[in-house]
């Protein structure tokens, strides 16, 4: 037997081959791995090991390692759980991050694994704890916090429980109910109707009712009603008491400290990169968070004590049980450990980082441990175009010159100066939507802050004039995004400029001799290979200039080389013909390959002299990251918090996120975001890139795009599993979530901020008297509903809510698809819809009327089926008042279905099957190409993909598109 073998756990051999979550339950002091059918769940007398293994966009694999402690669990289970962590990271190469997670207070990177929520079990297998078993259904009380992702605890069932700040959750045998405080965050109560889906799924079969209580409502014939009567009757609930649980731990200034012989010992001086030395471990302290940095070349033992010192360290300084423990080793540092150094100097982190992984793996070899899970070493990735935008747009391009813009005439749009600024409007249709607007400024690198000033100001005008509908961009010169050199066939960027600005900053000479226009002398280097980099510029006139590897083109006078290097590609041979016809159209070219150049071509560049032939470095290829930001008395509070896993749910319509993807930095506008917010959004940009760039290495000059809830542009939702359907519902977080995920055709009045709307509990209360009606199953609803609307008179809060509590309630009946009702024939309920749309339409005539009534519905889509039928079956019985009504109902109705609805089918149950080389030789036919990787069986998958199907169709579209362009199946 293998000395590695003996060292490393039985459980732990194989792991962290393949993309996903692994998870071992310490079983008698001994890792046991957990079927994926128990992943989850988590009893609270037990301590566990979680393993997340992603992998980036250059194939290698990366680890995230977390260890769970309930609150029962004994101190020798714990203790076994980070010892056993430890021997699992040295296992995978020494390099995962560890994380501590106390139940109740894990991280965000924990939860994000289990969405929506986990819940934690009584029991465990530890002694001392019965054993789980099934037990029969008991009523629970749920208090739900979190915004993007849900901490879930479980309370007492009382009335004192209960208060005004938090969303709670009543799961009872039949129905669960949510109740919003009123002071309650309107995005964790969206995040709660996703627990109660979960709950309904998992513990009731998908069957039981659903009901939304508000804070204040007393009206007793409602769901309300029923909500009070488990708790003994209504009574006034109490303020919020502050416990345990509640206590956020104090962020502090960082303190650095060395670990020597199991000891912290504080470190004087600035934070700096330079004091961390990497055969030592540290400590630091930041408060709420405790890191412990690994320097790469230290022992396994070492390691050990440092994760122990830092427990030590926490329980002496009375820190609360929410204090994180973090650990990170040496080239694999978190975002949140390097912000809190000034900077994080990273000239050669690509360098260090495979250094580092190899001194690592020859270690931890020596000490016995086998490196079973080091990753894949980083081949070349084949170049990716990226999502472009459509073709066949109005292209408009206006110089800066003084305080106002100058169109481009046709044949000048594509030419730059590096002196100048301009503005760049591309007009053009996506699919079935309206015109499209891509709106960016170009700053060239020399030009005036003035003119730049200028143009942003002149953009952002025509941004307004657009109603706020252009993805807007702010572009530098070099740093060009592919989406932008697309448009230009081709773009060249030259020297000088023709601004005045720019003229009068410049002397005479400096003109004659940077202004292409004048100069007999140019040379023009043309790089890319594609079109969405297929760039031209402008460079010194001299040999130096020359790289084999690319082509250029020569204007000596009146004659045009065209210079091929011998390792340029046929592409750049035909851009550099393209280029020069461009810019000297009409005029013969001279083609001169690489060593059979001409004595006039070496004269035009001063005489013959050596140059480089070797290949200009790429960026480095990195995964995308989305962050959210806070704001304190309007001003920007820049402790970015990234959202971890990210999907389209985490971009709130109340929020500014970062979407920093290293190549391009979006940042995306929620429509409920407050307007000085709004106006501010690319200096908050500029911000963070400025922070990015001292840490991240992130380049001064990125490009940086604003985004507008409902414009996502292909080249952004390329990095989300994007649903349109989703994008096109409105409202705020929970009347999103409520339509999204229940196909109501409801919003619901909310509270902003945690302040009162116009109206008071009781208006609010009838605002959701007509979402829990649409919630409700029972078919007698029918009756209810025609009696409310018997005898209604126009106007007023109240007319109002009934009105469309009748309209839902005949729809729920009718056949339109609710949360919990089935479908049913809907025979003869046509007068009753008939009705019902004549109700709505009376208030909406006496809302007309009385402007300053508070509106109860936002005007949410609905699912088309509904309006549709009853539009129709009411047509005989309109009035005027109903014409409007109909009006208003077709008007919604042209809205898509609200469904969600997966963007793939991999189910094998009607598919056909067939063998990976059949599908990659694409000679099957019958199928839909574009997606074959759905055809493979689910052994073939694993095989080739790493992974389950499930898990890869859970990663971002351009994840799945670079696995299946790698396994030729795109």
């Amino acid at each position: 037997m293998s000395s590695s073998t003996k060292v490393l756990d039985p459980a732990f051999q194989g792991v962290g081959q393949r993309v996903g979550t692994e998870i071992w339950r310490i079983e008698n002091f001994q890792p046991v791995a957990l079927p994926k059918s128990e992943y989850g769940k988590f009893y609270m007398g037990d301590s566990y090991i979680i393993l997340q293994t992603t992998q980036g966009k250059g194939g290698n694999y990366y680890y995230d390692l977390h260890f769970w402690l309930g609150k029962d669990t004994s101190q020798d289970e714990a203790g076994t759980a980070a010892i056993k962590a430890v021997e699992l990271d040295a296992a995978l190469g020494g390099r995962a991050v560890q994380h501590r997670e106390v139940q109740g207070h894990e991280s965000d990177k924990f939860l994000s694994y289990f969405k929506p929520c986990i819940i934690p079990l009584e029991g465990g297998v530890a002694s001392g704890f019965k054993t789980p078993e099934e037990e029969k259904f008991e009523t629970r009380l749920y208090i739900c916090r979190g915004k993007r992702v849900v901490r879930l605890r479980q309370v007492p069932f009382a009335r004192s429980s209960l208060n005004h700040d938090d969303v709670f959750i009543l799961d009872s045998q039949n129905k669960i109910y949510q109740f919003n405080g009123a002071n309650s965050n309107i995005q964790e109560r969206a995040k709660a109707l996703e627990v109660i889906q979960f709950l309904k799924e998992k513990y009731h079969e998908g069957k039981c009712d659903v009901a939304i209580v508000d804070d204040g409502k007393l009206d007793t014939e409602s769901d309300s009603g029923e909500f009070w009567v488990l708790f003994g009757g209504f009574a006034p609930i109490g303020k919020k008491v502050i416990s345990d649980d509640d206590l956020i731990p104090e962020t502090i200034p960082a303190q650095l400290y060395s670990i020597i012989d199991g000891e912290a010992k504080a470190v004087d001086g600035e934070l700096s990169k330079s004091l961390l030395e990497n055969n030592k471990c540290y400590l630091l302290d930041c408060g709420a968070e405790v890191f412990v940095w690994v320097g790469r070349v230290t022992q396994v033992d070492e390691r050990k004590a440092a994760c122990q010192t830092a427990e030590e360290f926490v329980a002496s300084q009375n820190r609360p049980k929410s204090t994180r423990i973090t650990r990170v080793i040496q080239g694999y540092e978190t975002h949140s450990f390097k912000s809190n150094f000034d900077s994080w100097p990273s000239a050669s982190a690509t360098a260090g980082t495979e250094e580092g992984r190899g001194k690592v793996a020859a270690l931890l070899k020596q000490q016995g441990i086998g490196v079973k899970g080091m990753a894949k070493s980083s081949t070349p990735v084949n170049e990716e175009i990226p999502p472009l935008l459509e073709g066949g747009g109005k292209l408009e391009v206006w110089r800066i010159d003084g305080n106002a813009k100058t169109p481009l005439p046709k044949e000048d749009i594509g030419k730059f100066y590096s002196g100048d600024c301009y503005i760049v409007l591309y007009t053009y249709h996506s699919g079935e939507r309206k015109e499209d607007y891509f709106l960016c400024c170009w700053f060239g690198k020399n030009s005036i802050k003035e003119d730049q000033t200028m143009a942003t100001r002149l953009a952002n005008t025509m941004f307004n004039s657009l109603k706020g509908r252009p993805v807007q961009g702010c572009l530098y010169e070099g740093k060009e995004s592919p989406q932008f050199i697309a448009l230009f066939q081709p773009m060249v960027v030259l020297k000088g400029g023709l601004s005045s600005r720019y003229k009068s900053s410049i002397s005479d000479k400096e003109i004659s001799d940077e202004t292409y226009m004048a100069e007999s002398i140019a040379l023009i280097r043309i790089s890319g290979t594609s079109v969405h980099n297929n760039k031209a510029v402008q460079v010194d006139a001299v040999p130096a200039s020359l790289n084999s590897t690319e082509c250029f083109v020569l204007q000596s006078g009146s004659i045009i080389f065209v210079w091929q290097g011998t390792q340029s590609s046929f592409e750049q041979q035909q851009l550099a013909s393209k280029v020069a016809d461009f810019l000297r159209p009409g005029v013969a070219l001279k083609h001169a390959r690489e060593g059979t150049e001409s004595s006039a071509f070496w004269s035009a560049l001063g005489g013959k002299q050596s140059y480089t032939s070797k290949k200009v470095t790429k960026d480095v290829i990195r995964d995308p990251h989305l962050f959210t930001l806070s704001f304190k008395n309007g001003s920007i509070c820049f402790h970015v918090e990234e959202v971890y896993n990210f999907s389209q749910d985490d971009l709130l319509t109340e929020d500014i996120l970062i979407l920093d993807t290293h190549a391009e930095v979006f940042l995306w506008v929620g429509h409920s975001v407050d307007p000085k917010e709004k106006q501010n959004v690319f200096e908050i940009g500029q911000e963070y890139i400025n922070m990015a760039a001292s840490l991240e290495g992130l380049s001064p000059h990125v490009p940086l795009y604003k985004v507008t809830e409902g414009n996502e542009p292909c080249f952004f939702t390329t990095y989300f599993s994007w649903d349109h359907a989703k994008a096109m519902v409105h409202g705020n977080s929970f009347q999103k979530k409520v339509s999204i995920l229940f196909g109501i055709g409801h919003a619901v009045e909310e509270k902003s901020n945690g302040s009162s709307s116009k109206g008071g509990p009781r208006q609010r209360a009838e605002a959701l008297a007509a979402l829990n009606s649409a919630f409700s199953s029972s078919s007698e609803k029918s009756n209810v509903a025609q009696d409310r609307l018997n005898g209604l008179s126009q106007g007023g809060p109240r007319q109002r809510a009934e009105a469309l509590a009748a309209l839902n309630s005949a729809f729920s009946s009718s056949g339109a698809k609710t949360a919990n009702s089935p479908r049913s024939s809907g025979k003869g309920q046509g007068s009753q819809r008939a009705a019902a749309v004549a109700a709505l339409s009376s208030v909406l005539t006496a809302e007309k009327k009385s402007p300053d009534v508070s509106p109860v519905s936002g005007g949410s889509p609905v699912t088309q089926t509904s309006f549709t039928e009853a539009k129709s079956e009411s047509a005989s019985s309109e009035t005027e008042e109903a014409a409007e009504a109909k009006e208003t109902v077709e008007h919604v109705s042209d809205s898509p279905k609200l469904e969600i609805v997966e963007d793939r089918d991999n189910s094998q149950g009607s598919r056909r099957i067939f063998s990976y080389d059949e599908l990659k030789s694409k000679n099957v036919s019958g199928i839909d190409l574009k997606r074959r990787e759905t055809y493979l069986s689910e052994e073939e998958f694993n095989s080739i993909f790493g992974m389950e199907k499930e898990a890869f169709y859970k990663l971002p579209r351009w994840k799945q598109d670079m696995l299946k362009k790698k396994f030729e199946l795109f």
